[in-house]
């Protein structure tokens, strides 16, 4: 979904594993120290609250957190072995979503593992779609996950579609720099009746997709309640994505082009191509 920044890259890569299978992997002690937590038991409630998530979406805990040893050497050259698990990326992911964000290292764990999860989760071979091609599968994925937060956001005491309105608003704003829906309309040269996401590109799609998911979550995980505290994390989340973009070195997303095809137009593009192909 969209380039992740080289430096994201580098950090993030740089202590991936590949076993003889070809598959990839995390040692959790390897990333306790790369996510800059002193002691290895103050990362494990991290790991035990990952895969309580883990769990209850449904997925094989076994699969993402393999109980293995690791070899570390101390400070006079011995060589020991340490508890420890071997991490898939989705576990990566879960872990630094339980972390604690107000480290930079975290944040940029989260943006680093979501985007990449969520290409894992959108399609195989993401990076091999053509631009059209990523556009429409991230812009369904925001579909879906905007029913899910719609739903969250409703439990949080947002039950009137004006309420709705100026609650999406706040997230716009915050990762627009202060720009709201009618704003980035006029910037991008929209009607009214036009949606925004199905006129931004890949790049701009997944940071909106990183906001609502992100912003979901939080709502679930902090249970807050009423109008005013969910717009207010609504907001804060589209920063931090702002902020988290700024540091990477990236394009902020007012800045971004916008495409001069629709995603309603690359729809019925590819619905005539299907149909034209029956006949």
């Amino acid at each position: 979904m969209g380039t992740i920044p080289n430096y994201s890259e580098i950090i993030f890569e740089k202590c991936k594993h590949t076993n003889e299978y070809g598959e990839e992997f995390w040692l959790a002690r390897e990333l306790s120290r790369l996510l800059e937590y002193s002691e290895y038991n103050k990362f494990t409630p991290v790991i035990k609250r990952a895969i309580e998530a883990c769990n209850k979406s449904g997925n094989d805990v076994r699969s993402h957190f393999i109980e293995r040893s690791e070899r570390i050497a101390s400070g006079n050259g011995t060589v020991r072995e340490f508890s420890s698990y071997e991490l898939s990326r989705y576990a990566c992911y879960l872990i630094v979503m339980n972390a604690d964000s107000r480290k930079e290292i975290i944040a940029l764990g989260q943006t680093y593992f979501a985007v990449k999860t969520r290409q894992q989760e959108l399609i195989e071979g993401y990076d091999e779609l053509s631009e059209e091609q990523k556009r429409l599968a991230i812009r369904n994925e925001i579909k879906e996950h905007n029913k899910s937060l719609a739903n969250t956001a409703k439990k949080a005491g947002i039950e009137e579609p004006k309420d709705y309105a100026i609650f999406q608003n706040r997230g716009y704003q915050g990762l627009y720099g202060g720009l709201g829906v009618k704003e980035i309309h006029e910037r991008k040269g929209l009607k009214k009746s036009q949606k925004i996401l199905d006129h931004m590109g890949s790049t701009e799609l997944a940071a909106n997709l990183f906001r609502a998911t992100q912003t979901d979550e939080k709502l679930r995980r902090d249970q807050v309640i009423g109008k005013r505290q969910a717009g207010d994390v609504h907001y804060e989340v589209g920063k931090k994505v702002r902020r988290t973009i700024e540091d990477l070195g990236g394009t902020m997303p007012e800045n971004l082009p916008t495409p001069t095809k629709s995603v309603k137009q690359i729809e019925r593009e590819k619905t005539k191509k299907i149909i034209e192909n029956e006949e």
